[in-house]
């Protein structure tokens, strides 16, 4: 029995059953049955084809890659033959044939170490086993880079190196080996004796001047790339820390930046235990530059007390502060609708700016419709290159954006419970800061109120970008909100974006005429021209996202939405409308011949059974298709109703409060169970044996309040 390298349980082998997906493994068999599913490997390209990427993971091992399970289309990937990459094993077939998965996680830093796959068992990278890896990467220079491990050869480089140091401070050696920061011996911590002891003592009562004096001059994070191979003092908070099989590794962030220090004491052992997430420190440390991302090789790190960490805290807040406000925000056209919410829309850019710069992930959660794609993308647009300039690792948009569609824009307890669970591990597994929830063309009407209180327990900050009238219970449980009836939810989501990073102001400005399925304010279809979009490339833009919409209703692939949107791929646009128009005219021809008209209280309604003369599963959804019926009988009946075995959905000409719709139905049918499902789709829920008299219920509900 031995001791997982991550958690400390007991285990047979180096690892727990639980930890297995938080590593990454070198295999060194020679059979696909000697692999393990599920689990991460390092394999290396061996080359394309026309339906994947061929990986091989040991000489004479190779999987495939298939392009279906490709996070952005095949023809986008930019691995080159020969490149080391990281692939999930997700199954074994029983001819050999070993299928691979997507792995969003491809540099070391973002695994919690490395383990030998061998087939008597797995082990802990050994001295041999770097050496060799040393020879195939001739950037390694022999620190131990954020989750990757210090092999005891590297240790020993820059134990000398330290002892060197050392010599030049006129510090014995003998000083030196006796004397650590954080109670850590020399002969275990390398390169941390000399300079760790004299920060140590700083920080008991010495003057700071004088350690700096000793070559610890105090950095900025987004300075660090022009200090490469200098000693650094950086004070701030400690975001997050992984402990990998190799070093832990601290992620530092002070106000202007965050980087990853890599601190050693022997593989797999936590170094300075009594540093937490959220703790102010001082640390010390060698910047430098591996597998072209920036980190810190520590050799000190220390709480500070109560007067220093004050100093600190002030200058972070203060420089948040000023970050978090947006420049000057101007509206991106003259726009009244836009200009009435322009203090509520800094507000929602500001809650952004400041999860960001605070290191939080920010998690935009958007409808799975046109508008609400538009909308999570523009908030991405602009998102995403400041995430890059926080944080120096490559794989920083990963970890601190998300982008989720909500097939129905409500946010109740089954997506909000995935949510929950999804943070609560990640900051349990991860030690990740609890996120900031943007709900775009979602969450704003009163079936999202329950999973909004969910996410209030747990203090988990929410804005909300929409283009209906937020709820009042919403208002109170949102930290931020932007929202009127006047306006999609994606033209003030291309303001917010624009209020969140001016710099990608002119990527936005065709992005609201896209959200609009008929009379688009002519302010923002000349916008759309003035980016080269007329009015049928608008259309084709809007419909091909809406197919999109639908078949990535449960997830997301930000390359085709990129390419649609920003990237303004014409003929793919052109191609994906032209199936959209015919998928959506081919269930219109159907429906048109089965909808029928009844009086209702001296209404007109148009009625129709999509249970029996929609397709089920199959494009297009059952609301975008009511929408389409209800602009096409409008003029003729008030009132466009779809129903189905236990729900339906209603449109009407004038604006109707569906709450109290659900409520007069479920008095005028108690038995019926009739609810609000999806007000932001206009669906109400109902007992599949209730059907006909939940429909007659809320067809008089409804004409009542016209």
């Amino acid at each position: 029995m031995g001791n997982c390298t991550v958690c400390g349980t007991s285990t047979d082998g180096p690892i727990c059953d639980t930890h297995q997906e938080d590593v990454v493994f070198d295999f060194r068999g020679d059979s696909p049955d000697q692999l393990t599913e599920d689990r991460f490997y390092r394999g290396v390209v061996d080359g394309y084809a026309e339906f994947g990427v061929f990986i091989d993971l040991a000489p004479g091992v190779t999987g495939l890659l298939h392009r279906s399970k490709i996070d952005q289309r095949l023809e986008s990937l930019d691995w080159d033959a020969g490149e080391s990459v990281c692939v999930q094993v997700t199954n074994v077939r029983d001819n050999g044939d070993i299928d691979l998965g997507w792995s969003i996680r491809q540099s070391d830093r973002e695994f919690r170490g490395t383990l030998v796959d061998e087939p008597d068992g797995d082990r802990l990278i050994d001295t041999d086993d770097t050496d060799d890896s040393d020879e195939d990467d001739g950037d390694n220079d022999g620190g131990a880079s954020a989750g990757e491990e210090a092999s005891a050869t590297e240790q020993s480089d820059s134990e000398e190196s330290a002892k060197t140091e050392a010599a030049s401070t006129e510090e014995s050696a003998e000083s030196a080996s006796t004397e650590s920061a954080g109670g850590h011996s020399a002969d275990a911590g390398g390169a941390v004796q000399v300079k760790a002891t004299e920060a140590s003592a700083a920080s008991e009562g010495e003057d700071a001047s004088e350690s700096e004096d000793l070559g610890y001059e105090r950095a900025q994070v987004e300075n660090l790339r022009d200090r490469v191979g200098d000693d650094v003092r950086l004070e701030g908070e400690v975001v997050s820390v992984r402990q990998t099989s190799g070093p832990t590794v601290f992620e530092l962030g002070d106000e202007s930046g965050v980087v990853d220090c890599a601190a050693f004491v022997e593989a797999g052992v936590r170094a300075y235990p009594e540093i937490e997430t959220g703790d102010i420190v001082r640390l010390d440390g060698e910047a430098r530059v591996r597998r072209d991302e920036l980190q810190v090789e520590t050799e000190a790190i220390v709480a500070l007390d109560a007067e220093e960490r004050e100093t600190v805290e002030e200058r972070m807040a203060d420089a948040l502060d000023a970050e978090a406000s947006p420049d000057a925000y101007e509206p991106i056209a003259d726009d009244e609708s836009v200009a009435a919410v322009a203090d509520d829309i800094e507000s929602v850019a500001s809650a952004i700016r400041r999860a960001v710069f605070e290191s939080r992930p920010v998690v935009v959660r958007h409808a799975a419709t046109t508008d609400g794609y538009v909308a999570g993308a523009a908030i991405e647009r602009a998102v995403l290159p400041l995430v890059r300039e926080e944080h120096t690792g490559g794989d920083a948009e990963y970890h601190y954006f998300d982008r989720r569609p909500l097939e129905e824009g409500s946010y109740g307890m089954t997506d909000a419970t995935k949510d929950t669970t999804r943070m609560l591990d990640n900051r349990e597994r991860h030690d990740e800061k609890i996120p900031l929830f943007v709900f775009a063309a979602a969450g704003s009407t009163t079936d999202s109120t329950d999973g909004l209180e969910l996410l209030d327990i747990y203090d988990a900050e929410a804005a909300v970008v929409d283009g209906v009238d937020p709820a009042d219970s919403v208002t109170e449980l949102a930290d931020a909100v932007a929202a009127t009836p006047d306006r999609t939810a994606g033209t003030l989501a291309a303001n917010v974006a624009a209020a969140v990073n001016a710099d990608v102001r002119e990527d936005l400005g065709h992005l609201p005429a896209v959200t609009y399925w008929e009379d688009a304010p002519e302010t923002y279809t000349q916008l759309a021209a003035d980016a080269g979009l007329d009015e049928t490339a608008t259309t084709q833009l809007r419909e091909a996202i809406a197919l999109e919409a639908f078949y990535q209703s449960y997830e997301d692939k930000r390359e085709l939405i990129v390419d649609l949107l920003f990237d303004q791929e014409v003929s793919l646009a052109e191609q994906v409308s032209e199936q959209f128009r015919e998928k959506l005219d081919a269930e219109l021809r159907t429906a048109e011949a089965n909808i029928s008209t009844r009086d209702v209280d001296g209404a007109t309604a148009s009625v129709l059974d999509m249970d029996a003369y929609t397709h089920r599963y199959d494009f297009p959804p059952k609301s975008l298709l009511l929408d389409e019926l209800h602009r096409r009988h409008r003029e003729d009946t008030p009132v466009v109703v779809g129903f189905g075995k236990d729900e339906v959905f209603v449109r009407t000409t004038s604006d109707v409060d569906l709450d109290a719709v659900a409520e007069d139905a479920a008095d005028r049918a108690p038995t019926a169970g009739i609810s609000a499902a999806g007000l932001r789709i206009g669906k109400l829920a109902f007992l599949s044996g209730r059907r006909e008299e939940a429909v007659d219920a809320v067809l008089a509900a409804t004409v009542d309040r016209l």
